[in-house]
């Protein structure tokens, strides 16, 4: 059995090419299409319902036009404000997985871990959502988050490997609140373009916990559980952005590793 439709993965911008990348090495025969919604970011400024709005109109072009058989929301804040909504509405109909719940699922299960560190953008440590997940399904791990406010910029602009993203990274990782910590959480899409870096500073004695991987080995789960994966190869991928620069363009190298081509597609996302 295989099947031929390809998976829809979206997010506020660009830095959910990293996990479209992972999907891609994970599931090389699998085809993709990605919306990037570059007209409203960031979403961490946008309300909760907002971000909801965009989110659906997002996932019925990926499902209705682009015919998709499973959806990924590459986005932290748009999986902490959308994903329960989408996932009722589409319960029975396609999957729907988001890149927190496989994040904690992965710690939780881990019963090497005894303090944890987290670090993403304001908006994700403000929304304490991974710390109530985590409080709530693993109440004797020890915790610490930490906004990292200039990486996702940072990388946005190509500083990466280079001095300045040693020093930036160094500042941050050297706060207190991740002292003596065995795992840390990379809880922003961007963040795995700096995981050697951050590898390096701990001297590899930390755990660390990639969101692109993590949710790209969830989702292999579930469509071979459901039997809907694609085995005839001969992928055919599709990058959407609702704004387009010829920076986001330059910039998707970055993220997804390998050049692509964007396409404008504004749907009816603004009211």
């Amino acid at each position: 059995m295989t099947n031929r439709r390809p998976i829809g993965i979206f997010d506020s911008g660009i830095g959910g090419l990293t996990v479209a990348g992972a999907i891609k090495r994970i599931l090389p025969d699998e085809s993709i299409v990605y919306f990037g919604d570059t007209a409203h970011l960031p979403y961490g400024d946008k309300s909760k319902e907002l971000i909801a709005h965009y989110a659906v109109e997002i996932t019925q072009f990926l499902l209705e036009e682009k015919n998709c058989k499973a959806i990924v929301i590459a986005c932290n804040t748009a999986s902490a404000a959308a994903y329960e909504a989408l996932r009722d509405t589409y319960k029975g109909t396609v999957p729907v997985i988001n890149v927190i719940d496989p994040m904690i699922e992965e710690v939780i299960a881990d019963e090497s871990l005894r303090n944890l560190g987290i670090i993403a953008t304001k908006t994700t440590i403000a929304s304490g959502v991974y710390q109530e997940k985590l409080s709530r399904r693993k109440p004797s791990l020890h915790y610490s988050a930490l906004a990292t406010p200039l990486l996702a910029s940072m990388i946005e602009e190509g500083f990466y490997n280079n001095t300045i993203s040693r020093a930036v990274l160094a500042e941050y990782l050297s706060d207190p609140l991740l002292s003596g910590i065995d795992g840390l959480v990379l809880a922003c899409t961007h963040y795995p373009l700096i995981k050697d870096e951050i590898n390096a500073y701990f001297e590899g004695k930390v755990k660390l916990f990639d969101s692109a991987e993590v949710v790209a080995r969830k989702l292999q789960g579930i469509l071979e559980k459901e039997d809907l994966l694609d085995r005839d190869g001969s992928p055919q991928d599709h990058f959407y952005v609702s704004d387009y620069t010829a920076a986001f363009e330059a910039a998707t190298r970055i993220f997804f590793r390998e050049k692509v081509k964007l396409e404008l597609c504004r749907l009816g996302l603004d009211r």
